[in-house]
């Protein structure tokens, strides 16, 4: 048999570029496919992300709407409880009005004779008074009569000073009583 001798190294070359070629196909197109995956992924997350952030802006935008409208809220509320708190004072004050003006009249029944008020002060239901009476005894006659006032309440004497400029048994006299509430009777 003779030796047949096949050179094969070109074919192998051809094969191997070949491969080479195909593998290099193969190569890019992984690439590519990779590339548009990636790509793809990127702009369906961006998009997510874009969307996100303008749901977070129009969440922000209605935030600050609603907190401005809190604020004003805020500020009605307090308008509404300064005149409302207006409104105590002056209900208290009409409400006090008959009771001042009664007060007075009893005081003015109760001026025991030739004794004389000078000097008038009420703060709470405290009732400070200073006046001139002709004797003590005078004095004496306008704390019974205060006492016995349901208008009144705690009659007490402070100061008795003579005064001979009003008379040789003149006193000056300085007295406090509390505001008492009167009986249901008594105010009709």
């Amino acid at each position: 048999m003779a030796d047949i001798k096949i050179n094969l190294l070109p074919w192998r070359d051809e094969h191997r570029e070949e491969k080479k070629k195909e593998f290099l196909n193969v190569i890019v197109g992984v690439l590519l496919l990779s590339g548009i995956i990636v790509g793809g992924f990127d702009r369906f997350y961006n998009a997510a992300i874009d969307s996100q952030t303008a749901r977070n802006g129009f969440l922000q935008q209605e935030i600050t709407v609603l907190e401005g409208r809190i604020q004003e809220i805020k500020l009605l509320q307090q308008t509404r409880n300064e005149l409302l708190s207006r409104m105590e004072v002056i209900q208290a004050l009409q409400g006090n009005r008959p009771i001042i003006v009664r007060l007075f009249d009893e005081m003015a029944r109760q001026l025991a004779p030739r004794v004389f008020f000078t000097d008038l002060k009420l703060v709470g239901k405290a009732l400070s008074i200073q006046g001139i009476a002709e004797s003590n005894n005078r004095i004496s006659s306008q704390l019974r009569n205060l006492s016995e006032s349901g208008w009144f309440d705690k009659p007490n004497v402070t100061a008795i000073n003579a005064d001979p400029n009003y008379g040789p048994q003149a006193s000056q006299f300085s007295l406090s009583v509390e505001q008492a509430a009167p009986k249901k009777e008594e105010t009709n």
